[in-house]
């Protein structure tokens, strides 16, 4: 947590962009030091700008009530955004941006090192699936190095187009099932290990 601490005071004096210029505050993120799964949304709007939270507007409330599906909340998981800083109207991350912040959520990751990476919305997505279409692969996990990867659509998208609500709800009830059979597999590959040597 300490580290966490330091990253988030080294974010928050950050002039790697231009973002920084228009800023009220970071978003670095909050939660589990220790989560076993980290969400990662696109960029602050105005509400996390104003109190340095990441999801606390309406997109929020309905995350929040995504993971109250599923058993969870908030301390529970780690939620950040691949951009720290608001852009100017709530537009879209600039190239240039997303490379700026890249290393702060390299280094998120590393020290939260979670079991499953939740990507939520296009750009968080693009990161970890390049040239993928988010309509074609939300609610598909991928496994890489042990961790899980499973993009979603972004909570902010149901609040435009009401018909992602249910798609949204559908992919996020994956995520339980998903880690158990993560831990299963995990575990039968411990168990195994033995015996193999055994007959060595």
């Amino acid at each position: 947590m300490i580290e966490l601490n330091q990253l988030s005071h080294e974010i928050a004096v950050c002039r790697a962009c231009k973002l920084a210029d228009g800023r009220t505050n970071t978003v670095p993120g909050e939660g589990c030091s220790q989560a076993e799964i980290m969400f990662i949304g696109e960029a602050p709007g105005e509400r996390e700008d104003q109190l340095g939270r990441p999801f606390v507007g309406a997109a929020g409330k309905f995350l929040d009530e995504l993971l109250f599906s599923i058993g969870l909340k908030r301390s529970d998981v780690y939620i950040a955004n691949i951009i720290k800083c608001r852009p100017p109207g709530n537009r879209d991350p600039l190239p240039d941006e997303l490379l700026a912040c890249k290393p702060w959520l390299d280094r998120q990751i590393k020290l939260i090192n979670p079991r499953m990476i939740v990507t939520l919305g296009r750009f968080s997505m693009s990161l970890f699936f390049p040239g993928k279409a988010i309509g074609k692969i939300h609610g598909n996990s991928i496994i890489n190095n042990g961790v899980i990867y499973f993009p979603m659509y972004h909570p902010a998208a149901a609040l435009h187009q009401g018909g992602l609500k249910e798609v949204i709800k559908a992919d996020i009830r994956k995520i339980p099932d998903l880690l158990e059979g993560s831990k299963l597999t995990e575990k039968a590959s411990v168990e195994e290990s033995p015996q193999q040597l055994t007959l060595l």
